[in-house]
């Protein structure tokens, strides 16, 4: 009896789990990599250089994956920074302290296009303003300050890809 007790409240232990961590599509597509004249991409690898942090390598992957997604596209540097300095303090290839820093990913281009991928169509994220989005990814109340902050130091918004002008 304990032991059936037991059996069944690891497998419902295991079903959130599963459930809370859905499983890797396996590997994607390769992304359309900004134009390499992007003042974008400029502004994201200058931020991360001048700091000396590893994160200036995916400078390409944060911007292709913020188009990708529709996401502003100086959220995920700032996330990675205040959450690994760019990548200096990530574990697991995880610059975004995902789950808690908990969850590994199998490289770190993988984690970008993961977060990325989550922030813009999880239920979770979906269909909220950026001060929504912090809060959720953090509820410390100086956490979405922070971003940001570090989002200001990258940038404006508006900010247009390489061929194209400010409207």
């Amino acid at each position: 009896m304990f032991r059936r007790m037991v059996t069944r409240s690891l497998f419902l232990l295991a079903g959130l789990v599963a459930v809370q961590q859905p499983a890797d599509p396996g590997p994607r597509p390769a992304p359309a990599l900004p134009d390499p004249r992007d003042p974008r991409l400029y502004c994201v690898r200058q931020f991360f250089l001048t700091r000396d942090c590893p994160a200036h390598l995916y400078a390409e992957d944060f911007i292709a994956a913020a188009d990708e997604n529709g996401l502003d596209w100086r959220l995920l540097p700032s996330i990675a920074f205040i959450e690994s300095t760019g990548g200096k303090e990530a574990r697991n290839n995880n610059m975004f302290g995902w789950d808690n820093a908990n969850w590994r990913f199998p490289d770190t281009r993988a984690g970008i296009y993961h977060v990325a991928g989550r922030l813009a169509h999880s239920p979770l994220y979906r269909n909220r303003d950026l001060r929504q989005i912090l809060r959720i990814y953090n509820p410390n109340p100086e956490y979405a300050q922070n971003v940001l902050w570090v989002m200001g130091q990258l940038g404006p918004a508006s900010l247009p890809p390489a061929g194209q002008s400010l409207n």
